[in-house]
């Protein structure tokens, strides 16, 4: 260990630059579905010790980017796949896709770095990288239209137990703490005894709140239909009747099997993220079919597109949306996506970039934002469609919902890490609100989470057919759920405030500050 410490902190130059790219792809293991937590243990402290070795702030940022870069290489390289889908149109971007990518994510990660450097060694850096690494992750998930994937926090989303610290301070203070017990080896003995007593702290906190009386089951059995589409499949011409076919009759079999093993509740049946090959909104004869698939009392939530139209018949504008539809044919709800997927979904900078994903020269419209969509007969449903899901803090508009639905076309991520990654952060969503959350997925993973992010029930990923799920009542809403991200941001302030103010106490200066020791 002492070797390691040392040949940390004499590299520099370019060895140091490919260190820390190593570093942080290490750190991505961390992430699901691999869930390595013990290798930020290694990761995140030496990152420190390659900033001791840097001289100034700017050799600091650069380490802070290589190590970011890394990080985002590794957990990122799914997006490949979304490439891929196009590959004969955008063969040239496949090998660029995901390093471009990252190495503009890596950007965030000089935040926390040039900070780090700024402070003391010892606690206050820790407290420092600590607060800066959530600083950072605060602007990843608001900066052009935010793209917050693999938080730090998510990395305790392996199981309900540890992810029950998210009901106070959320994703976000998940992951100030994971920086700060990460670095507890660099710090000496008692500094490793308290963050295991830290860990206990919180494993106590989450059987407690798991202990806690179960609410109840709704007469209501969710249909979770996973009709396992492949992307390049999925819009052409020839394949869309056999595709609308197969989820009627997936959820018809949902329908029946519900009730034989849940009979007097109600049946509704969910579709994932633009499941429907035909806009159902547009199309009376796909929604006549529909409806005639669904059992008596049924109501159906479906992903579908759906448009406005010119004069002239062409679409000005199109929606990425859920629809309620009943048995009588009629649309009761309608929920448009409000965070739109850049390059996918809408084209930022319009002319100037020419990359676009999906094809056509229609952006998407945008969506009013979190809302409680009211259902017939049902709690109102907060839907997330895809990506939506994943911004801690912004899935709950001012009426709080009964439940959580996210569909999403997890077609996009391939046979990878990705859905692994898109499921992990759902379910802190429905630990963070209170809120039992449902999940239906294209390719996988389609699962249910109760309030507490215990896990209902799963169908895994390229697998095709259903799940049933009950769908429980809504807990209490948690402290989070209250407060919001104002609890890790004020976290978040402390411990740069604490970092700064050991700073200044120190007689030295930070570049003649004594390393501490390693016991």
């Amino acid at each position: 260990m002492q070797r390691l410490v040392r040949s940390l902190r004499a590299l520099s130059g370019w060895r140091a630059l490919a260190a820390a790219f190593g570093l942080g792809a290490l750190a991505a293991l961390a992430m699901p579905p691999v869930y390595a937590v013990p290798v930020l243990l290694l990761s995140l402290p030496g990152l420190l010790l390659l900033l001791e070795g840097t001289g100034s702030w700017k050799r600091a940022a650069l380490v802070g980017w290589a190590f970011g870069w890394g990080f985002h290489v590794a957990g990122l390289y799914w997006i490949t796949y979304s490439i891929l889908t196009e590959a004969e149109r955008l063969w040239w971007f496949v090998p660029l896709a995901v390093p471009l990518l990252a190495l503009w994510m890596g950007i965030y990660t000089v935040i926390p770095a040039v900070l780090a450097r700024m402070a003391r060694p010892g606690w206050p850096r820790v407290a420092v990288l600590a607060g800066g690494w959530v600083l950072s992750e605060f602007v990843r998930g608001w900066a052009f239209t935010g793209f917050p994937w693999n938080l730090l926090g998510t990395a305790w989303a392996f199981a309900a137990l540890p992810a029950q610290g998210a009901a106070w301070i959320g994703t976000h203070g998940l992951s100030l703490v994971t920086v700060l017990l990460a670095c507890t080896p660099l710090l000496g003995r008692r500094a490793m005894a308290g963050g295991l007593a830290t860990l206990l702290l919180f494993a106590g906190f989450g059987a407690w709140r798991l202990s806690g009386e179960k609410a109840p089951d709704l007469p209501v059995t969710l249909v979770l239909v996973q009709g396992n589409v492949a992307q390049e499949a999925k819009w052409r011409a020839e394949t869309r009747v056999p595709i609308f076919r197969r989820y009627l009759e997936l959820g018809q079999q949902g329908a029946a099997e519900a009730a034989r093993v849940a009979p007097g509740t109600r049946p509704v049946i969910v579709w994932p993220e633009t499941a429907s090959p035909f806009l159902l909104e547009d199309d009376p004869e796909a929604r006549r079919v529909a409806a005639e698939s669904l059992p008596p009392g049924g109501l159906l939530l479906a992903g579908t597109v759906r448009g406005e139209w010119g004069p002239d018949g062409r679409p000005t504008k199109l929606f990425n949306s859920l629809v309620a539809l009943g048995p009588e044919g009629r649309i009761t709800a309608t929920y448009d996506k409000s965070h739109l997927v850049p390059f996918g979904e809408y084209m930022p900078l319009a002319g100037l970039i020419p990359i676009r994903v999906i094809r056509g020269g229609v952006d998407f419209g945008a969506g009013p934002g979190p809302v409680a969509m009211p259902l017939p007969g049902l709690p109102a449903v907060g839907p997330l469609i895809c990506y939506e899901v994943i911004f801690s803090g912004h899935v709950v508009g001012a009426d709080r919902p009964g439940w959580l639905l996210n569909i999403t076309n997890d077609a996009w991520f391939g046979i990878s890490a990705g859905p692994h990654q898109h499921l992990a952060t759902a379910r802190l969503r429905a630990v963070e609100e209170g809120l039992p959350l449902a999940r239906a997925a294209q390719t996988g993973i389609s699962a249910s989470f109760d309030s507490r992010g215990q896990l209902i029930t799963l169908l895994g990923l390229g697998e095709t057919g259903y799940i049933l799920s009950p769908l429980p009542a809504a807990g209490p809403p948690p402290p989070f759920a209250r407060l919001g991200l104002a609890v890790p941001a004020a976290l978040t302030i402390l411990a740069l405030l604490l970092g700064w103010l050991g700073t200044r106490r120190a007689a030295a200066p930070v570049t003649e500050a004594p390393a501490p020791a390693i016991r």
